[in-house]
Parts: structure tokens; C-alpha cells; sequence
């Protein structure tokens, strides 16, 4: 009975031969086959409805003829030691191969050796971007090997194949332990993906092309995505129109965009419940069993006491009526509060005739004469409006720091003249406010007229010291 069994060579070369012996022969067991030219030794990779399975699937299956070459024995110890020496002289083959490339100026990298266990055959691996002729290389090294020699022009995936390494995952090569087979693989996978074709190095395995995982796992995630909305589709859920934006596979989330540009993630079953129409329930305020109530106390005390803790929505009426309602201590100082922490200074903005009500010879002024229509009878009650009518009246500005005030000898007992000298210091303060008012940009004054005259800028001589 005849057994159908895979034979792996070095470099994961693998081809398929019969077994004609009644028990099939162990797995990776060294096997001795016969080739075209003499005989080789291998190892068994795969045998019985495996090997018949791989032998319809795979590339090097399809493309051997029939009938197959017989598989001949087990090897044994003396047949491995011989492979052993042989892989020894493959280094020693490749090195001289290398040598002879250069000399001759080829463009091609000799990247491989391999001796046939009977020693019969040399086969060379290389890789060109270019059509190379070799045809003196090959006389070359028949010549110096006395045996026949074989060019085999491989590709960069090959290559990688052949040679083995590490890929970006940090697991052995696909194509090198397990991938029966290399197929092309375009760039429209990777953006299937939702891998980025920017920086070609990312999606590049060792051998510089893209990785081969691309195809293999591409069926993956195109049935995956099936059970997603398409990226860019607009949907009406219980938030109104939204975008897609994103859908991650792996976690099973969708990512919407409203018309506000305001994204959020929910999961995929909460978005097909939403597309359904059914409402979610969010909780959007922790349970807590300590604040439980019942339903007769809040009847019985709808509104909160100062013991009570009111509800929510008391809580940001009264929170929004603060906010709304500034306090006094938030309120800007009044105008009398401003003068008084200038230290008696003045805005030249302000009105001249308010200032005129501040001072106590003003104030006997105005109660010795009320008929005059310019000046008030009362300093509460100006007769034409401020700017402000509802402030109160300010304090009296304190006298400046830089000269005190002395009253003279005179001004000790007020005379019959004191109504009078108030009544020309009051005039006096609103004609000079007058002429203030038309200077733009003039000379800062400060509080009073004694001020104003100490620091030498005044026009009229100070107003009396007893105010």
C-alpha cells in the first residue's frame, strides 16, 4: 500500500513523494528520496489526508507531475552525518561564489548554497534587479567544483524564505515556518485595514516588501466588518443625524460625529438598539441606598430644610440665581470708595458740580442761599441728573499726604465774611471744572483746590483750610 507523504529540503523546500511501505513513516523523520539526478535526504513533513490536503491546496503540489518519485528509506546515522558535513561545505561554496560574482563585475547577490547529499548536484540561490548573465560564472565554478552547477533566480520573498529571521511581530518568518505558499499582495489590502501607506517600512516585513500577513488575514477582516456600518455612512439614531466616524473590530465599538463636530464611542449593540429605535437607559447620577426616602416624607416636606439636603433640581435653581445675582463684596467700589483709596484724587471724567457738593463750605453755602437755581438745596438731591442718581453720597475725600493742611491765624473765629468766602470757593470750584471739562489731555489735577494749588498747577488760590 502506497502512502503519499511531504518531503521539506533546507530552505523550506518541500515536494511530495510515495511511500511504498505498509506503515508511513514518523513525522520529522530523515528520509532518503530520489531526485532527478541521484539522491537527497529530507525530513517528513506531512503524511496521510494532511499531505493529501496540502497537495491540492498548495503551489509546489499543483505544478508536480505524475506519477511521483518514490520515497527509498529511513536514513540513517551515517547518511545524517554526511548531510551534516555537507551543509559545512555549503558556506565554503557560496563564500567562492561570492568571490567569483566580483570578478567577473556581475550585479547579483548570491545569497544561498546547496549540495545534494550524493554529492552529485551544487545549486546557487541568487537575487538581481536586473537580467544577469552567468553563463561564465557557471563554467567558473563547475570548473572549481568538478561537479554540476545550477543558477536559480530567486526574489526577495524567497529569499526571506530560504534564509529565515524574525519578523515586526517577534515570531518566526510566516513564510519560513508555516505559509504553504507565496501569493503577490497590493496595497489595497493594507488600506482595508486601516493601515497607514505613508511610511512603507511599517507595513514592510523583512524581506523589504509588504508583509504576508496582509493576505492571509485580510478574509479576517473583511468578514468582520460586515457586521459594522460603512465609514461615512449617516445614520438617524435617538441623538439625531450622525456620522460614522470610526468602527474598531476588535472592540466592538462605534465612533458617530454629530453636524456640532461632538463625537462619541458606544458599543455596537447599544448603536444597532439605537438604529432600532429603543431607548437606552443611562443612569446619570450614582444610586446611593443611605438616601433613600420615601414617598410620604416627600410629600409631607417637598421644600428642604436647613437639616435637609435639597433636590437637585432646587439645588441648581438656587446655584443659577447665584451665579445670576451678584453679591455686594463682587459689586466695583462706588465713587466716594475709588477717591478714597486714590487718596484723594480725582477723575477728570467726572462731573465738576458733584465735586462742588462734596465739601462742607459747599454744603453752608447752598443752605445760605437757596434761591440760587445753580446750586442745590439739599447734597442728596442734585437739581439736574448724574450719571449715577442712585449711588449715595461719598465720604469726603481726605486731605493729600504731601503738605498738610494748617489753618492760618485768622480762620480761627469765623468772621461775619465766612458765608461769603464759601460762597466764592464753590463758584470758584465750577468754573474751573468748566474749564477743565473743555482740556483734553490737559494736566491731572488731584482731589481739591488746596491740592491742586500746592503742587503749583492751580489758576485760583486755595479754598478755605476749615473744610
Amino acid at each position: 500500500m502506497e502512502h503519499l507523504i511531504e518531503v521539506a529540503f533546507k530552505g523550506n523546500r518541500r515536494e511530495f513523494f510515495r511511500w511504498a511501505f505498509e506503515a508511513p513513516p514518523p513525522g520529522r523523520a530523515a528520509i532518503v528520496v530520489e531526485t532527478e539526478r541521484g539522491e537527497d535526504l529530507g525530513h517528513v513533513h506531512a503524511t496521510g489526508e494532511l499531505a493529501e490536503k496540502r497537495k491540492a491546496g498548495t503551489t509546489h503540489g499543483k505544478e508536480q507531475r505524475e506519477p511521483l518519485r518514490a520515497a527509498l528509506r529511513l536514513a540513517s546515522t551515517d547518511d545524517i552525518a554526511k548531510a551534516a558535513a555537507n551543509r559545512v561545505d555549503e558556506e565554503i561554496a557560496r563564500r567562492a561564489a561570492v568571490k567569483k560574482a566580483r570578478e567577473l563585475n556581475l550585479q547579483m547577490k548570491v545569497s544561498d548554497a546547496e549540495w545534494q547529499w550524493d554529492r552529485r548536484r551544487l545549486t546557487f540561490y541568487f537575487s538581481a534587479e536586473e537580467r544577469v548573465d552567468f553563463r561564465s560564472l557557471v563554467r567558473a565554478l563547475e570548473t572549481q567544483f568538478a561537479v554540476r552547477v545550477q543558477m536559480w533566480h530567486i526574489g526577495p520573498r524567497d529569499e526571506a524564505k530560504r534564509l529565515d529571521g524574525v519578523g515586526h511581530c517577534g515570531r518566526q518568518l510566516c513564510s519560513a515556518s508555516w505559509l504553504p505558499e507565496l501569493l503577490p499582495v497590493k496595497t489595497s489590502l493594507a488600506k482595508d485595514q486601516r493601515l497607514s501607506t505613508i511610511t512603507p517600512t511599517q507595513i514592510s516585513g523583512a524581506c523589504g516588501r509588504l508583509m504576508c500577513c496582509l493576505r492571509y488575514e485580510h478574509d479576517f477582516y473583511v468578514q468582520a466588518r460586515k457586521r459594522f456600518p460603512k465609514h461615512g455612512k449617516i445614520v438617524q439614531t435617538l441623538q439625531g443625524e450622525e456620522k460614522v466616524d470610526n468602527a474598531d473590530i476588535f472592540r466592538d465599538t462605534v465612533t458617530l460625529r454629530n453636524p456640532a463636530g461632538e463625537t462619541r464611542i458606544i458599543p455596537l449593540a447599544q448603536f444597532k438598539k439605537e438604529l432600532a429605535g429603543e431607548a437606552i437607559p443611562v443612569d446619570d447620577e450614582p444610586h446611593d441606598e443611605s438616601d433613600d426616602e420615601s414617598t410620604d416624607d416627600r410629600a409631607a416636606a417637598p421644600a428642604a430644610s436647613s437639616h435637609g439636603r435639597p433636590s437637585s433640581r432646587d439645588s441648581r435653581s438656587s446655584l443659577s440665581q447665584l451665579q445670576r445675582a451678584p453679591t455686594r463684596e463682587s459689586r466695583p467700589p462706588r465713587d466716594g470708595q475709588r477717591d478714597g483709596q486714590r487718596d484723594g484724587q480725582r477723575d477728570p471724567k467726572r462731573d465738576p458740580r458733584r465735586d462742588s457738593q462734596r465739601g462742607a463750605p459747599a454744603a453752608q453755602a447752598q443752605a445760605a442761599q437757596p434761591a440760587q437755581p445753580s446750586q442745590p438745596s439739599q447734597p442728596s438731591q442734585p437739581s439736574q441728573p448724574a450719571p449715577r442718581p442712585a449711588q449715595p453720597a461719598p465720604p469726603v475725600p481726605r486731605p493729600p499726604r504731601s503738605e498738610p493742611l494748617v489753618a492760618p491765624p485768622e480762620a480761627a473765629v469765623p468772621g461775619p465774611d465766612a458765608a461769603d468766602d464759601a460762597t466764592q470757593a464753590a463758584e470758584n470750584d465750577q468754573r474751573r471744572g468748566r474749564r477743565r471739562r473743555g482740556r483734553r489731555g490737559g494736566r491731572r489735577h488731584r482731589g481739591d483746590a488746596s491740592n491742586h494749588g500746592s503742587n503749583g498747577g492751580g489758576d485760583t488760590p486755595p479754598s478755605n483750610p476749615n473744610a
